[in-house]
């Protein structure tokens, strides 16, 4: 039984650390270039039409929520009556 266990950490040692390790490529100095570029846009909407989206839908849920907040204050603010 420990023979088997034994071989299978073997075999399990040799597949990860034989394996070939991919390089890859440095994308830092072409995300600084255009994220320093002086172009007149915000930083946060540097990155393309995917920032936009993200950055409309954090504001269209943060007004929403701040709507949502404001109508529970009133509606807790004003007693309900009793039947």
């Amino acid at each position: 039984m420990y023979r088997h266990i034994f071989a299978l950490q073997q075999v399990a040692r040799r597949t990860i650390s034989s394996s070939a390790r991919r390089q890859a490529q440095n994308k830092v100095p072409e995300k600084q270039k255009l994220f320093q570029e002086d172009n007149g846009m915000p930083v946060h909407l540097k990155g393309g039409s995917a920032d936009a989206l993200l950055y409309r839908t954090t504001m269209a849920l943060t007004v929403l929520g701040a709507g949502y907040v404001v109508y529970e204050l009133v509606k807790a603010s004003f007693p309900q009556k009793k039947d």
